[in-house]
C-alpha cells in the first residue's frame, strides 16, 4: 500500500487494525501480546485502544484513575495525539488509552464532520515516530470500527475456533470490502489468526481446516491456542510475554510476531 495514502508522520508506520465484530475471541489480548512482541523485537509500537470497555489499557497495567487524555480525547475533543500517549511498562510500546467515556463516541459520532475521517485525521497531529500502529477496535461494526478501518494500511482478524466462526468472518470480510470501496480503497486484509485452540477438541482441528479451505494463504500458519497463562496475564496488567515468557501462550504469540513482520514485508512491496 503507497505510504503516502496515510498522513504523515504516520504513513513512515505501518496501521494494523485488529478487528473481530464478536467479543471474546482474543481480539484484546492478540492486540495487546502482538504489541509487546514486536517492541521486543525492536520495533517502536503504538497500541490504540478504541474499546471503550478499555481492556488493552487494562492489560498493559495503565490503571483508570491514570487515563487523563484517551483516545475519546483525540477523536471527539481535537486533543492532539502526542498528549494523549502513554509509556508502558514494555519498552518501545506506548498506548493511548480508552474509558467508558468513548462509549459515547458511537452517537456523537453520527453527527460529527467527515465523521469516518476522525481517527485518520488525527494521525495529522502525530509527531512520534512509530513502526507499527495497532488499533484495538471494540467488538462490533460501529463507527469506532469503521474509523479504524478508514485509518488502517491493513486489517488481522482474531478467529476463536468455534462453531460460528465462519459465519462471522463472512460478515467481517463484507463490511472490510464496503470500507475498501467507500473510504479507504487500498487497505488490505492482513490476516485470519487462529485463537483459543484446543487441541483435545475435534471442533477446534474442524474450525481451522474449515477457515483455511475458505480464506487459504491469509491464515496465519501459527495458531494461539488456549493457555491459562495468556488468561491470568491481564488480571496482573501484564501482557503474557512479561507475565510467563515460557509458557505456550507467550512463544505462540513470539511466533506471530515473527511471521507478521514477514508477510508485511511481502503486503508493502506489493
Amino acid at each position: 500500500m503507497p505510504r503516502a495514502a496515510l498522513p504523515e508522520p504516520v504513513a513512515r508506520a505501518r496501521v494494523l487494525a485488529v478487528v473481530n465484530q464478536k467479543g471474546g475471541v482474543g481480539k484484546t489480548t492478540t492486540a495487546i501480546n502482538l504489541g509487546t512482541a514486536l517492541a521486543a523485537a525492536g520495533r517502536r509500537v503504538l497500541l490504540i485502544d478504541l474499546d471503550p470497555q478499555g481492556n488493552a489499557s487494562t492489560g498493559l497495567g495503565i490503571g483508570r484513575s491514570d487515563r487523563r487524555l484517551t483516545s475519546y480525547d483525540v477523536l471527539l475533543r481535537d486533543t492532539q495525539f502526542d498528549a494523549a500517549i502513554m509509556a508502558t511498562e514494555v519498552p518501545n510500546l506506548d498506548i493511548v488509552p480508552a474509558t467508558v467515556d468513548l462509549s459515547a463516541a458511537e452517537i456523537e459520532l453520527v453527527g460529527a464532520d467527515r465523521r469516518h475521517y476522525r481517527l485518520r485525521e488525527a494521525f495529522t497531529t502525530l509527531t512520534r515516530p512509530y513502526d507499527h500502529v495497532l488499533i484495538d477496535c471494540p467488538p462490533s461494526l460501529g463507527l469506532l470500527t469503521v474509523n479504524a478501518l478508514a485509518a488502517a494500511h491493513a486489517v488481522l482478524v482474531p478467529l476463536q475456533c468455534e462453531f460460528f466462526a465462519l459465519e462471522g468472518l463472512s460478515l467481517l470480510l463484507r463490511t472490510i470490502e464496503r470500507i475498501r470501496s467507500s473510504f479507504n480503497p487500498m487497505l488490505q486484509m492482513h490476516g485470519v489468526v487462529l485463537t483459543m485452540f484446543d487441541r483435545r477438541n475435534n471442533l477446534s482441528e474442524q474450525v481451522a481446516s474449515d477457515v483455511r479451505s475458505f480464506m487459504g494463504d491469509r491464515v496465519y500458519e501459527t495458531i494461539i491456542p488456549r493457555n491459562v497463562r495468556v488468561s491470568e496475564a491481564p488480571s496482573h496488567g501484564k501482557p503474557v510475554l512479561l507475565y510467563d515468557f515460557k509458557s505456550v501462550g507467550a512463544q505462540a504469540y513470539a511466533h506471530l510476531a515473527g511471521e507478521m513482520l514477514r508477510r508485511e514485508r511481502r503486503l508493502v512491496a506489493a
